[in-house]
Parts: C-alpha cells; sequence; structure tokens
C-alpha cells in the first residue's frame, strides 16, 4: 500500500514542511508558481487545479524510474509522464500510493510484475540517491538545466540553454526580455 503522510520531506535541508508551518515567504513562492502553472494550462486548453494538500512525489518519482526502464518506446513513457501530471493536477492520482502509481503504469501498458519489490527497496534507494546528487549539484526545482558547470533554473533560461547546447555560437541570447536588444554586447 502507498505512504499514508502528505508531507514533502525535501523542503528546508530535508526538514519535513506541512502546509501549517511553511513561511508566509514559502506561500507566495508557491501561489506565483501556481499562477504560472495555470497560465502554461490555460494556453493549452486545460484546468490546472491544484493539490489539496501537500504530497510526497517519492513514489511517482520512482514509478517514473520504472517507467524509463520498463517502457517499450519513448512515446509509451510519454504516455506514463503525461498521465501522471494530467491526473495529478485533475486531483484523480495520489503520487504518493504505491498501487496508484502502479495502475498508472499498467494503464499506460507499462509491465508492472515486480514493481512492488522495486518500490519498497532498489527504486526507492535510487530515487533518494539521485535526489540528493542534485540537490549536491544545486538542482532545487524544475526546470533546472545543469550544463557543463553551469546551473540555469526557469523557463525563462530556455533560449540560453539552448544556445549553450549548440556549443554557445556568438553572443548569448537574452530574448526573453523583449525590452532589451536581442544579444548581450
Amino acid at each position: 500500500a502507498g505512504s499514508a503522510t502528505k508531507t514533502d520531506t525535501r523542503a528546508q535541508g530535508d526538514k519535513p514542511q506541512t502546509q501549517g508551518n511553511r513561511s508566509a515567504r514559502q506561500w507566495a513562492v508557491i501561489r506565483y508558481a501556481y499562477m504560472d502553472a495555470r497560465r502554461y494550462a490555460e494556453n493549452q486548453g486545460l484546468t490546472l487545479k491544484g493539490p489539496k494538500t501537500v504530497w510526497n512525489s517519492d513514489m511517482a518519482c520512482v514509478g517514473l524510474l520504472w517507467a524509463k526502464e520498463k517502457s517499450e518506446s519513448r512515446a509509451q513513457l510519454k504516455s506514463f509522464m503525461d498521465s501522471a501530471f494530467q491526473r495529478f493536477f485533475e486531483r484523480a492520482f495520489e503520487v504518493d500510493n504505491l498501487d496508484a502509481v502502479r495502475a498508472l503504469l499498467a494503464s499506460t501498458g507499462i509491465a508492472t510484475s515486480g514493481f512492488t519489490e522495486y518500490a519498497q527497496g532498489e527504486g526507492m534507494a535510487t530515487h533518494l540517491e539521485l535526489q540528493d546528487a542534485l540537490l549536491d549539484q544545486g538542482c532545487f526545482g524544475v526546470p533546472t538545466f545543469l550544463i557543463d558547470d553551469e546551473i540555469y533554473f526557469g523557463r525563462e533560461h530556455l533560449a540560453r540553454v539552448a544556445w549553450h547546447l549548440e556549443g554557445c555560437p556568438g553572443a548569448p541570447p537574452i530574448k526573453c526580455y523583449p525590452w532589451l536588444p536581442e544579444t548581450a554586447e
């Protein structure tokens, strides 16, 4: 069965954070993130419903690791990810529930034989190791891009991320700010 806890254990240096003990500043950041996410959802004709509680998403992340390993194609993996996000924001998927994650895997055609053991052992251990490694590298939210020795956090850096991945040809782009010239001087 899934975890009964609805706590994010990753915020503030692994100190448990529940709705009752987040600071006003943390809630301001959360409200902005949902406002921004709702704008992107509306652009796609979707209605985004924020969660009613704070979730521990470790089990869903373990499901993603399983899906990455067991998917027969990138399309099948994408189907799992799309379904997870859509159902979560429709409040139809409990990301911390092992049975719900297994059901989502099955609904996207991904084999589930052995998933329970994986999720309760190797999979969770791998996920937690990855989380620690990412935090050590400066990844504390999404989207974060690590390229060479650079860390880019946020959608506003996508033009520069593309420029960096293309080998840094010419001056770096600053297109995300329309009031500035196209390239740095």
